[in-house]
């Protein structure tokens, strides 16, 4: 047999090498080496327990801990000699455990198998993973505080189907973001909370004949519990597919952000002003401002949707338990890490320092009749059936739109023509900050309404960080 094959860990049952092409297609250490911290974390939990089952003796137990940490101390350096034909990164710090260390190293393997090793691993580097996109999200969300606190009397229009609806204040728009996020948290919290389930001890599938204490290695490793069902916990990746299903929903809240973002910065919008250091120029046209980090905050949300659907479609025709296709899942996972976790920290550095034009978005907010709903509201207070209301408020905009001029620029004896319970307050209700103001409830959008939420806002925060 050639030294190649005997390096192999797994090799006592064949009897020729592994093609050279099938040992690259199938080896996974290129990209799951990622996952060495917590191999060997999960590595020196396993070896304290077997020796507190008697399994492994004290100095076995401390040669192979000694001899992990010095291997964390390799790859972090960079000096650790990654090999492809051993396959994944658990087989990597296996043989290079044995290398230093002697018999004691092969002996770590003891009542586990790579199914459940593996599975843990995973779940280790999710658990931390989630932990820091957390972070990202606190510290977005206090960005969007501080903005809405900033902008809660800068008056702008409220749109639905991007037509001018109602004026609304811009810190109240910024609390909408902060709410997306408030969600796309508790999403986060929940998958953590379901995922911190302990795998190992499943072994292949069926568990161990071995005297293993599962809730010593559970504790060991921040585990709440062990897992029930050992066929269960090595084959399924529904946590994986949590996470990223939540990913791919806080992507969606970026997109959309993204998207008004980007039509407020332009000219033609004119309401913000992005900061130069997140914005490109154009290479032939010299005047031009481009938005490109909201653009690929938005165009990333299809990368996220796209693994998504591809740990869905890798899971829905598995058997129990472990098939090799779960190799798979690994690549979809980490890239909707590092892209979710990337995205947060660009919003949360770049929108708590934009500008806002209030001048611009106070302007904007006169068109479009945004204050006909309080002129309907008003005539309801006097006595006017709401759809009747409703007709002569659209008559006085038909009015409007032929003469040039908003509600609040028509005059008494002009609005009296449409109905003569219209009195000289009707003005109080017309002007813009009148509009805003008197959406003064729980959940409105008046400035005494947005500083009361940014309150509650930062209280919430305060308790997460």
């Amino acid at each position: 047999m050639s030294d190649k094959t005997s390096s192999q860990l797994w090799t006592g049952r064949f009897t020729e090498a592994t093609d050279a092409f099938v040992e690259q297609f199938t080896a996974s250490e290129h990209f799951d080496r990622r996952l060495y911290q917590h191999d060997i974390r999960g590595s020196i939990a396993h070896a304290r327990m077997l020796t507190k089952v008697g399994v492994l003796t004290e100095d076995e137990r401390d040669a192979i801990i000694k001899g992990l940490e010095e291997i964390l101390v390799e790859i972090e350096r960079g000096d650790f000699a990654w090999l492809p034909e051993l396959e994944d990164v658990h087989m990597n710090i296996e043989k290079r455990l044995t290398d230093r260390i002697g018999d004691a190293g092969k002996k770590l393997h003891t009542g586990r198998s790579r199914n459940d090793q593996v599975a843990t691993d995973i779940r280790l580097y999710l658990r931390d993973s989630i932990a820091l996109i957390r972070q990202e999200l606190i510290r977005f969300q206090k960005g969007l505080v501080e903005l809405a606190e900033r902008e809660a009397d800068t008056i702008m229009p409220g749109f639905t189907h991007l037509q001018v609806a109602q004026p609304i204040t811009f810190g109240h728009h910024m609390l909408a973001w902060y709410e997306m996020l408030v969600r796309d948290q508790g999403r986060l919290e929940d998958c953590a909370k379901r995922m911190n389930i302990m795998p190992l001890g499943s072994a292949a599938l069926a568990g161990t004949s071995f005297p293993i204490d599962r809730d010593f290695t559970a504790a060991e490793l921040g585990f709440d519990a062990p897992s029930n069902n050992s066929l269960d916990a090595v084959s399924d990746r529904d946590f994986a597919i949590e996470f990223s299903a939540a990913a791919a929903i806080t992507l969606t809240h970026l997109s959309r952000m993204a998207e008004e973002m980007i039509i407020w910065a332009s000219p033609l919008t004119g309401f913000i002003e992005l900061p130069d250091r997140f914005c490109t120029g154009s290479s032939i046209m010299p005047q031009k401002k481009n938005p490109d980090v909201a653009e690929i905050v938005r165009g990333k949300t299809a990368r996220v949707n796209g693994q998504l659907m591809a740990l869905l479609t890798l899971m829905k025709s598995q058997p129990l338990a472990y098939n090799r296709d779960n190799q798979e899942d690994k690549e979809p996972l980490f890239d909707t890490i590092d892209t979710l976790r990337n995205c947060l920290h660009a919003f949360a550095d770049m929108v708590p320092a934009l500008t806002v034009n209030r001048k611009t978005t106070y302007e904007a907010a006169r068109k479009g009749f945004a204050t006909a709903t309080d002129l309907a509201d008003y005539l309801v207070r006097k006595g006017v059936p709401f759809r009747d209301a409703h007709e002569i408020v659209g008559r006085s905009v038909r009015y409007g739109v032929e003469q040039g001029k908003d509600l609040s620029e028509m005059s008494l004896e002009e609005l009296r023509q449409f109905s003569d319970v219209i009195a000289a307050d009707v003005h109080d209700v017309l002007t813009l900050e009148g509009s805003v103001g008197a959406r003064d409830h729980f959940g409105g959008t008046a400035p005494a309404q947005v500083r009361l939420q940014v309150k509650r806002a930062k209280e919430r925060l305060n308790q997460l960080a």
